[in-house]
């Protein structure tokens, strides 16, 4: 150190005015505006240093008023520092422009975003709160971003697949079976590109597009439901629909080897409780129109049979629990399939004593007037209590429309 970097030190150095100096060096920080600076609850020795400084008269102040120019030509004429930037430098290290590296790093987000191509991350990163998740998953870093965004993109581009596992998908196209694992940043953008249901589970985002993700777990069950034998699934279909069984399809076995249903311009009826399908099976057995149950709010494995159905052509007729979440659940089927209701509207409502309605009303969308016929009978009915009904309806459509061999 020299003995004119020993006189700076002994200046402005030392802990006592590091809080002085810090604030200083916030101006040239930000990029400093217009060369007056008033500084407010200073301490004695900081009001000291500086008046000391200017040659100014001490006195007992807690603010001062000063310049920069000022600042840098007491500093100069004591042989301390070409100006007062130089003196924080030397006391403290280099001083970033926080301006200039901002506008580098908006510069380097900017074009980040340009380059994308598909058009549903062009959709994502063209509004603000998603442009700040994705910085959010980079870490704050425009290169890890770009990186992401590429691999994203590489992703959606083998989209749809045909019952891929999403570690198989990963490994082939990134080299890492846990890239697309739930959590990790790019399976988070590749969901947030894809989502389009509302109610929609990330497993089941990925089954929409032929991705599978615990592809055993909750089957679809369905009733003799017509399909060209055509592949395993179509064989067990066919194998099985004679008997009036009922039958678990796995979410690999719909998306891997998708049957060709025959079900155009037919109903098909949808059932909330797979109690209701086994009592039509017990009863009614081939004699039963084709059933297809939502087990509750349909999981992956229903969604894409009953995505399937409506693409074949079916008339989809929905029929569930009278209660809040049975009307939660016809509102999803109803809105995404397009079901029709079955014997689900204000005047099937036979309120009769039994279990009590719960939890907060539900309009249903298809006739809110059943909200209100709910609510005064003051019950909820489950599938169950009205099986008479619906496998007389079961029965009457198979002897309108009998089942065909494929």
């Amino acid at each position: 150190m020299t003995a004119r970097d020993e006189r700076l030190a002994r200046l402005l150095g030392g802990p006592e005015l590091a809080a002085l100096r810090a604030r200083l060096r916030t101006r040239f920080e930000r990029g400093r505006v217009g060369d007056v600076l008033t500084l407010v609850r200073l301490t004695p020795l900081e009001h000291q240093t500086l008046t000391g400084l200017l040659g100014r008269r001490p006195r007992e102040a807690s603010s001062l008023r000063v310049s920069f120019s000022e600042l840098d030509e007491a500093l100069a004429r004591a042989e301390l520092a070409p100006s007062l930037r130089h003196a924080l430098e030397l006391l403290d290290g280099p001083i970033p422009d926080l301006t200039r590296a901002r506008a580098e790093r908006n510069s380097a987000w900017a074009r980040t975003f340009a380059l994308v191509r598909d058009a549903r991350l062009v959709l994502l990163v063209s509004q603000a709160s998603t442009r700040g998740l994705i910085k959010r998953l980079a870490g704050g870093d425009a290169a890890v971003a770009q990186a992401l965004l590429r691999s994203a993109e590489l992703v959606l581009s083998r989209l749809p697949a045909q019952g891929v596992p999403r570690s198989q998908l990963a490994a082939d196209l990134l080299g890492d079976a846990h890239a697309l694992d739930a959590g990790r940043p790019l399976a988070t953008l590749v969901l947030l590109a894809m989502h389009e249901e509302e109610d929609e589970r990330p497993r089941e985002t990925w089954a929409r597009v032929g991705v599978l993700v615990n592809e055993l777990a909750k089957p679809a069950l369905l009733l003799n439901l017509p399909a060209e034998p055509e592949g395993s699934t179509g064989l067990l279909v066919h194998a099985t629909r004679d008997t009036g069984q009922p039958l678990a399809l796995t979410l690999r076995a719909l998306l891997r080897t998708p049957a060709r249903w025959l079900v155009r311009d037919r109903d098909v009826y949808i059932c909330e409780n797979a109690n209701l399908l086994a009592i039509a099976s017990d009863q009614l057995g081939s004699a039963c129109a084709p059933m297809v149950c939502t087990d509750g709010m349909p999981s992956a494995s229903q969604r894409t049979l009953l995505r399937q159905l409506r693409d074949a052509g079916a008339r989809l007729c929905y029929h569930g629990d009278f209660d809040w979440p049975g009307l939660r659940i016809a509102n999803y089927v109803m809105r995404t399939f397009g079901a029709m209701p079955w014997r689900f509207c204000a005047a099937d409502h036979i309120p009769r004593p039994g279990r009590a309605l719960k939890g907060k009303p539900v309009i249903a969308d298809w006739d809110p007037a059943l909200t209100a016929a709910m609510l005064a009978g003051g019950y909820a009915i489950d599938d169950e209590a009205l099986a008479a009904t619906l496998l007389d309806d079961l029965r009457l459509s198979a002897e309108r429309s009998p089942l065909r061999s494929g």
